[in-house]
């Protein structure tokens, strides 16, 4: 297989990769799943959250698990009470919570 073919292939797969992260976990009533939103989704859905605290939101629950509470997002760094107060009505922990 050429260099060129490599790359094209390669190419392929991370644009798959990419196509594939950006799948929606988002409710269809606006509300956002901390527990399962990816990082696009909580920087686009959460005020005062941007790509960077979405990521902090993210690599938080990998390593602890999922957020038993919606205060619990404040042990996140970035992430204080004024966050939460400001989400409270769009924040939901479970897929089917209303």
């Amino acid at each position: 297989m050429s260099i060129l073919s490599k790359l094209c292939v390669g190419w392929v797969i991370a644009f798959a990769a990419l196509l594939f992260s950006q799948a929606s976990n988002a409710l269809p009533d606006g509300k956002i799943n901390i527990n399962t939103a990816a990082v696009h989704e909580l920087a686009q859905g959460l005020k005062g959250v941007g790509r960077m605290r979405a990521q902090a939101i993210v690599d938080y629950r990998e390593q602890f698990g999922d957020f038993a509470s919606v205060d619990a997002l404040t042990e996140v760094s970035g992430i204080g009470s004024h966050v939460v107060v400001a989400n409270q009505d769009r924040i939901v922990l479970a897929d089917d919570a209303n």
